[in-house]
């Protein structure tokens, strides 16, 4: 079992102040980062609202799920816009770049999830319109009274490299599903707690590790678990604060965004190696709310926040 509160505190001596309007590095050792202030040039009505999820294609293109006019945006990796999709969505959620590049997008409030081609073609849809799951939740921010089938408020979303594609369901639920590359539920776990494993409360982001384990954000349980593609239970990592998305880098290391206001950087084992910004801020640099995150092929990390965060920041590696 991996836990970020068995590592020593994250070295800030170098810090420096950002009001001087001097580049403040965040991070340690081999991940240690500056922010880019200028990434993410918007055309003229265009706005960032609450950048709810964030992924990177195979040629490092930029694509954030956005609640605002434009929900779909998509940037070069040196922040210049390329273009937006005319698709809209209820509650834009999560998101995911498949293997085969198709697009998967969490739909939370519609209880849907659909997968897009890269020409704005739907192609498959998860769930029922506005129909939910029932699972006795009444919409504030509790444990469920039980679990159920999909979906009732889904947050997130990763395809194996089978096709296999894996739900995370979320606000009103505590479960994660298994569907076929055509959309047949195969498999749902998830019990309502906080207390065992497999007990979830708000699951949330959803990743695949090296190995091919799935990696879910337990949100209000402040953890992460991990199982296989079959739903056998297999570790956790805990000591996050509101875990909210999860993604894994080129050598296996994971990137976490915790809606308290950082992000944590752990190697293949789950041993912190990096972390930055603690106090909720709007200076560069720092957070309010992160809740999707990415990183490309130079491990470079993109973050989007959401409630009065409103924005993505780019950090480049040093």
């Amino acid at each position: 079992m991996g836990s970020c509160e068995d590592n020593k505190p994250i070295d800030r001596s170098g810090l420096v102040n950002i009001e001087e309007n001097l580049i403040m590095p965040y991070g340690s050792g081999d991940y240690t980062y500056e922010v880019d202030q200028d990434w993410g040039k918007l055309p003229e009505g265009y706005e960032f609202n609450q950048v709810a999820g964030v992924a990177v294609d195979k040629e490092d293109n930029v694509y954030l799920y956005n609640r605002s006019e434009h929900q779909v945006m998509i940037f070069e990796k040196n922040g210049d816009f390329l273009n937006s999709w005319d698709v809209k969505f209820s509650n834009p959620h999560g998101m995911h770049i498949g293997p085969d590049g198709n697009f998967y997008f969490a739909d939370r409030d519609a209880h849907v999830v659909l997968k897009y081609s890269p020409d704005q073609t739907l192609l498959l849809t998860l769930g029922t319109y506005n129909v939910e799951s029932n699972t006795g939740y009444d919409g504030n921010l509790m444990v469920v009274p039980h679990p159920a089938g999909p979906f009732n408020l889904p947050t997130g979303v990763v395809v194996a490299e089978d096709g296999n594609i894996f739900v995370s369901d979320g606000y009103g639920n505590c479960r994660f599903h298994k569907f076929s590359p055509d959309g047949a539920l195969l498999d749902t776990w998830g019990e309502a707690g906080k207390d065992n494993p497999m007990d979830f409360h708000l699951p949330h982001g959803i990743g695949l590790n090296k190995d091919g384990l799935l990696a879910i954000c337990d949100r209000e349980n402040h953890r992460i678990q991990f199982t296989d593609q079959d739903g056998e239970f297999m570790f956790i990592w805990d000591g996050f604060l509101q875990p909210t998305d999860i993604t894994f880098g080129p050598d296996g290391e994971a990137y976490v965004s915790e809606l308290q206001h950082r992000i944590s950087i752990l190697d293949a084992e789950g041993n912190l190696i990096s972390r930055w910004a603690d106090e909720s801020s709007s200076s560069a640099g720092h957070f309010i709310a992160p809740h999707g995150i990415a990183v490309d092929s130079s491990k470079d990390i993109y973050v989007g926040e959401v409630l009065e965060g409103r924005r993505i920041q780019k950090f480049i590696r040093q």
